[in-house]
């Protein structure tokens, strides 16, 4: 199996979306390939067929190389919690909530094996390994227990290329001090750099590109013009640098105020309210941006119980409860849909101290946490009609405290969350991605306002992202000098 891996020179300098286009091309080009990354921080998550938990970027590297992704492609997921807790997923399956401190010293080197069982495993299967770092490899307090970087390259004697982002500033700096901070044999596997997200004249960035190949003698590989595919992000540092999630530049005809939880998690579930003609989404994080929005949306959360007294704390919760007596629409989803109904009991201290909490009482549902975490990809129907599929990741579970309409009957016989005309309450991630259900309910919003309705012909979203896959491939194609890609990884097409 042949092997490239792609480091950049902090967060966010775009490693996720290189690895997508990567894996697209190579696909494309005939190869078998599947995506890797050892150890993955992020609250976005991703449900495999087989009810294994990974990292968002990996689901959907899997999906841009035309495979089914496995737990193998992301051995091991942390997830936040806050205080510097951890939750730890290893294989798709929570394993235990860690210290940093406990994670380092006693984890890190013996989960090891496992990672090299995935590696095989994936050797034996495909024929290139995108792999992708994480963070910077350059972090000198980190370096001895990194086993996302340097040491991912050395097992599997990838060649690293190494990407920044030239629209944060600073470029030059932050890939020479990178370089400098890598011992001899970690340099020497540094093969190629790539400038991301680059606005202007490249005529204008030429003298300095020359500049950094004589000073490094390493070959800048392709200047990546900045270009907005639409493919979901992963790291919540996205809610305040993607287009997408930037303050709102105008008025809409139907207002969307999302709850920016401070643990939020899998805020890629409203990314179509942004296409959705006339909507406009918003996030809102404090009662006096919250105004008078014609849906309210509570989305997933890490920590629903920390989440819940957060809102009640800065005056959201009253503002929901106001929103809603004056018949305003609410939208909750997985966390969110358990803050609605009338008590949350965590007795057992999973998500916090322990304790019961009297919840915002809008549906007549009361959820307990347990410890066995429900992690599925599910489809049905909605109680509107609609076709549909997402997955489940929740520790929760919720009962009815009396007669509900049940949102969506599963295909496999279960029922999900509470439906009425004014709140739906659902556990199903990516419910707003099936876009005739949500035509459907903007729709229902435009007609009690008088305004004109939308077509309901639709594109689906597997085309949406199937056309984003191929707008990268051709974008990244022709800015990255795939002649030396393919040399790095001694193939040729």
């Amino acid at each position: 199996m042949k092997a490239i891996m792609i480091q950049g020179t902090s967060s966010d300098v775009g490693k996720s979306v290189i690895c997508t286009a990567l894996c697209r091309i190579f696909a494309n080009d005939g190869f078998k390939v599947a995506p890797f990354k050892s150890q993955n921080m992020a609250l976005n998550s991703y449900i495999t067929k087989s009810g294994g938990e990974i990292g968002r970027a990996q689901g959907v590297q899997a999906e841009a190389a035309k495979i089914d992704a496995t737990t193998d492609m992301n051995p091991i997921l942390l997830k936040p919690k806050g205080d510097m807790i951890s939750e730890v997923i290893l294989h798709g399956k929570h394993l235990a909530n860690m210290d940093a401190i406990s994670y380092r010293e006693s984890f890190v080197e013996n989960v090891m094996p496992e990672i090299r069982k995935s590696l095989g495993r994936l050797s034996e299967q495909y024929e290139i390994l995108v792999l992708e770092g994480a963070g910077s490899p350059a972090e000198i307090n980190l370096k001895a227990r990194d086993i996302a970087n340097m040491r991912m390259a050395h097992e599997t004697d990838a060649s690293v290329i190494l990407v920044a982002d030239i629209e944060r500033g600073g470029v030059f700096a932050s890939i020479v001090g990178t370089l400098a901070l890598l011992d001899d044999e970690e340099r020497a596997r540094v093969k190629g750099v790539i400038i991301n997200k680059f606005r202007g004249m490249k005529e204008l960035l030429d003298s300095g590109v020359e500049w950094l190949e004589n000073y490094t003698g390493i070959p800048v590989l392709g200047v990546i013009p900045y270009v907005d595919v639409q493919i979901e992000a992963e790291d919540s540092m996205a809610l305040s640098s993607l287009r997408l999630k930037k303050p709102q530049q105008q008025e809409f005809a139907i207002d969307v105020a999302i709850i920016r939880l401070p643990c939020i998690s899998n805020f890629t579930d409203v990314d179509p309210l942004f296409e959705e003609p006339g909507v406009g989404p918003r996030f809102v994080s404090s009662l006096k941006d919250l105004k008078h929005p014609d849906v309210i949306i509570l989305p997933g959360t890490k920590n629903t119980v920390e989440d819940f007294l957060w809102l009640q704390e800065n005056g959201l919760a009253q503002g929901i409860l106001q929103h809603a007596q004056k018949g305003g629409k609410v939208v909750g989803i997985c966390g969110g849909y358990q803050m609605l109904g009338e008590v949350i009991r965590d007795e057992s201290a999973i998500e916090g101290s322990g304790g019961t909490y009297l919840s915002l009482g809008l549906l007549p549902i009361e959820t307990h946490f347990v410890t066995d975490k429900q992690t599925v990809q599910v489809q049905g129907k909605t109680v509107t009609g609609h076709d549909v599929k997402g997955y489940e990741i929740h520790l929760g579970r919720s009962v009815a405290t009396k007669e509900i309409t049940p949102f969506i009957a599963f295909d496999d016989g279960r029922q999900d969350g509470v439906y009425t005309e004014q709140i739906i309450g659902t556990y199903v991630h990516g419910i707003f991605q099936n876009r005739h259900f949500t035509r459907d309910y903007f729709n229902r919003i435009r007609n009690e306002k008088d305004l004109e309705l939308v077509a309901e012909d639709v594109v689906s979203d597997e085309d949406r992202r199937e056309q984003a896959y191929e707008l990268l491939d051709e974008h990244v194609r022709q800015h990255l000098n795939m002649k030396k890609v393919y040399n790095l990884i001694h193939l040729s097409v």
